[in-house]
């Protein structure tokens, strides 16, 4: 397995690939790595072959101001993915009070991280508390009181009653939308350059969905925000330019991505929304 990353810019072009191979037991290691940079006013690109130590990519320790530079690109890149919200589950455990310098990626420090910006950032917490509030009716606002330096994702009720509730007592739905508005409204300085949410509509009422379309709109001012999704009811929050559809290529055996093109659809679209060209295989993404 190869791939290449190409990051561009108005003056110049950087490129980093790799090769992969399989290996005992059962696992994939780094064989080949390659930088290259190109500025747009010089001939030839600079290109240096790099010396993986097959677990791990040489990107970390290469004294290659290029390497240096991808390097600290793919470490502003995030990947979150908020499937397991069993209670055994990370978002329903308590955590260290000191884990709250940015979201871990199952949300596994989400009490802490929402300490800290209620804290430092009451903006972004009360535009949080007011998201949930919004999908989750009974809700009034969080509860995040630190034990013995740990703090559970505890909650209070719109009810006239003192009870605390715990992060078992929310539905599977109410806590990722939690740990996903806690993720997208989060202030422009702790959110990372690119976000990559995996199936964030999983569990979630289709009011929720709505909702969660606005966030990711927010989150993009600040950031890159990479979707995969199969929820119908999401993509039709967007416009066509904002979707890539992602297939198999029967010939070549590989996976391609086609971004769509609104000029391509103006037609269909002034009858069908995206969803339904979705349902009948206009834009692919379907089996044939």
């Amino acid at each position: 397995m190869s791939g290449t990353l190409v990051f561009t810019d108005t003056k110049s072009v950087d490129s980093y690939h790799f090769s992969l191979t399989n290996a005992a037991p059962d696992r994939l290691i780094i064989t080949e790595e390659s930088i290259e940079y190109h500025h747009k006013t010089e001939n030839k690109p600079h290109e240096v072959l790099l010396e993986p130590n097959f677990r791990e990519s040489a990107l970390a320790d290469s004294k290659d101001f290029v390497a240096k530079s991808i390097y600290q690109m793919l470490a502003y890149c995030k990947v979150y993915q908020f499937h397991d919200s069993s209670n055994e589950g990370p978002l329903r455990q308590a955590c260290p009070v000191d884990t709250a310098n940015y979201l871990q990626s199952y949300g596994n420090n989400l009490p802490s991280f929402l300490l800290f910006l209620r804290d430092n950032y009451a903006d972004s917490y009360k535009r949080i508390v007011a998201y949930v509030r919004d999908v989750v009716p009974q809700f009034q606002d969080f509860y995040l009181e630190p034990t013995n330096q740990t703090i559970s994702l505890r909650w209070i009720d719109n009810s006239a009653t003192d009870y605390r509730f715990n992060a078992y007592q929310l539905s599977d739905g109410s806590i990722r939308f939690i740990a996903l508005a806690t993720l997208l409204l989060q202030p422009a300085k702790t959110m990372p350059d690119v976000i990559i949410l995996d199936e964030p509509e999983l569990g979630l009422h289709p009011y929720a969905i709505s909702q969660l379309a606005e966030m990711i709109k927010d989150a993009s001012i600040h950031a890159q925000v990479i979707i995969a999704t199969q929820s119908k009811d999401l993509v039709d929050h967007f416009n066509v330019d904002n979707i890539s559809v992602v297939e198999m290529d029967e010939k070549t055996q590989s996976t391609i991505v086609t971004h769509l093109k609104e000029d391509d659809y103006k037609l269909w679209l002034e009858h069908y929304s995206l969803s339904e060209l979705w349902d009948k295989n206009i834009i692919g993404g379907r089996p044939v």
